[in-house]
């Protein structure tokens, strides 16, 4: 059938994501709770390509030796049975209350050295399943006042964590890339690191920037009101895009998570097109939650409709592509003058000589038509599907 998912876009989904009981901070879980297996044969019924998990996603952070064991084994079989992998595995350095005032940025050492522990035990376990992408998302990286912490230690402090933890991937030769997701706010009132150029910033400055790249999340950026495509086009031409989330959000809202294109069709259509033009070829996570008013069938749809959604843009972007009129509209906005272009491409004193003698009348540059109303229309058209 078409629009079916394909395996090659590696369609994956978290432990969290479809295992989501549709609690909010206004009320109680409105699905049972699925298990581990549960969890695999759903994704195995929609046709994901593989599952990612934060270690208390699978293990729960006070589970003994023993269950741990077990629900491992569950999983491993869960997996196997139902043609998944894990590409990715995360910490949960948020949810307990020892991490209510930050994890890697922490003011206590000995908190700080808690959170290092518990990553360097979180990567053993995602290492034990194949994992080789590693998220670190700050939860609680940040501060309601900035008189509780000094944000440039705080920045030093959160430096030294992922040094510290890159070396141990070495050392354990897990071959892991770190993968850093931006946020502004929620949980914390602001959050260090809050949109993708942040990290995109610090990686430089990493003892080890060769592993270090980013996961960019739809909603995030789209919360504080920015472009989306245009963060990832960034990670992209530093060729820094290890990992992405994709879910949809209206601007201005909470953390929302819709499904893939529920709400800003236009942007989903332009990062599909993005990815596929420069040929991005990690996993497509889909970092989602169904609507709190579904069951688990309705689980299953919205599963199946990230993926669903995905494909039919995918198919509409190289329709785009192929549009002579729209491409013709493109032909003529990019102008190109290898006169001027090898002078611009690299400075010397005679480039710079000869631009500066070259007559470039603004007047006429200004009345340059560039229709992209038109082009912006045949946008629309073909994503409606009369084109």
């Amino acid at each position: 059938m078409a629009y079916e998912p394909d395996k090659k876009m590696k369609f994956t989904f978290g432990l969290w994501t479809v295992g989501n009981i549709g609690r909010d901070p206004f009320g109680g879980p409105t699905r049972e709770p699925l298990d581990v297996r549960g969890i695999c044969d759903l994704l195995g019924d929609v046709g994901a390509y593989g599952v990612n998990f934060h270690d208390n996603d699978l293990i729960p952070i006070d589970a003994t030796a023993s269950q741990a064991a077990e629900i491992k084994k569950e999983f491993k079989k869960g997996l196997k049975d139902n043609g998944l992998v894990v590409p990715m595995a995360t910490t949960n350095l948020f949810s307990d209350p020892v991490f209510k005032d930050g994890a890697f940025t922490s003011n206590n050492a000995r908190i700080r050295a808690y959170a290092i522990q518990k990553t360097m035990r979180a990567m053993d376990l995602g290492a034990e399943f194949g994992a080789k992408i590693y998220v670190f998302w700050g939860g609680r990286e940040g501060a309601e006042t900035d008189a509780a912490k000094n944000p440039v230690e705080a920045i030093k402090r959160f430096r030294e964590a992922i040094d510290f933890l890159c070396e141990y991937s070495i050392s354990q030769k897990y071959g892991y890339k770190f993968a850093f997701e931006a946020k502004p706010n929620e949980p914390r009132g602001n959050m260090y690191f809050g949109v993708t150029g942040s990290y995109l910033a610090l990686i430089p400055t990493l003892a080890h920037p060769e592993m270090c790249g980013v996961n960019p999340e739809v909603a995030h950026e789209t919360m504080a009101g920015l472009n989306f495509v245009h963060h990832v086009a960034q990670a992209l031409e530093q060729k820094k895009l290890f990992h992405i989330d994709l879910n949809d959000q209206e601007i201005g809202r909470y953390d929302q998570d819709f499904r893939f294109g529920q709400a800003n069709i236009k942007q989903a259509f332009f990062l599909v097109k993005l990815l596929e033009d420069y040929k991005y070829d990690g996993p497509r996570h889909f970092d989602a939650h169904a609507l709190r008013t579904s069951n688990y069938e309705d689980v299953k749809e919205f599963a199946k409709g990230c993926m669903r959604t995905y494909m039919i843009l995918k198919e509409k972007a190289a329709r785009w592509n192929a549009d002579k009129e729209i491409q013709q509209i493109l032909k003529t906005v990019n102008v190109e003058d290898q006169s001027v272009s090898k002078l611009t491409k690299k400075f010397n004193p005679g480039n710079a000589k000869k631009l500066l003698e070259t007559p470039l009348d603004r007047i006429e540059l200004a009345s340059a038509p560039l229709p992209y109303e038109r082009l912006d229309q045949l946008t629309m058209e073909i994503l409606m599907g009369i084109r």
